[in-house]
């Protein structure tokens, strides 16, 4: 299971959490639909036991909730559906993919579209400040703090 580590840097400890390859795919399946077990696995084709632990950690941090279903004849199991910290991880996710279509490119292009649904614009992953108005990455500033790493 992941442990957060004891760290005042954030990013440090959503990797805790959030940073091993399975999570992040497991995440993917889980915005575009899945949400039980045999549909992550055979979506990913991750091992039983890698992605048991993957759903457990997502779970105890609060990422996913699990959701108990029946399906008639069968035992009692759970669905697995994002939190609302779980939903909030969409732009992570999406800035990923960007990232990748632009560094990575995909030789028949991107498998999935980020667009303004009814529209069709497309979307880009940005700063915004808190009044709405986008800001060029070149303008944003990270100021530590007193307990910044990089300030130790």
């Amino acid at each position: 299971m992941g442990k957060i580590p004891n760290d005042s840097c954030a990013i440090a400890r959503s990797l805790g959490v959030l940073g091993e390859r399975w999570t992040f795919l497991i995440l993917r399946e889980a915005v575009t639909g899945s949400s039980r077990f045999s549909e992550f696995r055979s979506g990913l084709g991750v091992a039983p036991d890698v992605l048991t632990e993957r759903l457990n950690t997502l779970v105890t941090y609060g990422v996913m909730g699990k959701v108990p279903y029946r399906e008639p004849g069968e035992r009692a199991r759970f669905s697995y559906v994002l939190t609302d910290a779980g939903r909030e991880l969409l732009v992570v996710l999406l800035a990923l993919q960007q990232w990748g279509d632009k560094h990575l490119p995909w030789p028949d292009g991107p498998s999935i579209l980020r667009q303004v649904e009814g529209s069709g614009r497309p979307v880009h992953v940005g700063f915004i400040d808190d009044d709405g108005n986008e800001v060029a990455e070149s303008s944003v500033a990270l100021i530590p703090t007193a307990i910044s790493p990089s300030r130790k």
